[in-house]
């Protein structure tokens, strides 16, 4: 019975639970802006493309 409450009583993997939280919630918010932002960079040559003269 003690061992089971030492058990719980120890929070020294909590940290490393929540820091692997807020880089799973940072990674996620980055992939997301990063399909955004590759949609608007693709159209933006395009448009640099479809406006060069052809040589």
């Amino acid at each position: 019975m003690r061992i089971l409450k030492a058990f719980l009583a120890d929070n020294r993997g909590a940290t490393a639970i929540e820091y692997g939280l807020i880089a799973a919630l940072i990674c996620g918010a980055l992939i997301s802006g990063l399909g955004a932002f590759t949609g608007a960079l693709q159209d933006v040559f395009n448009v640099i493309g479809n406006n060069l003269p052809a040589n």
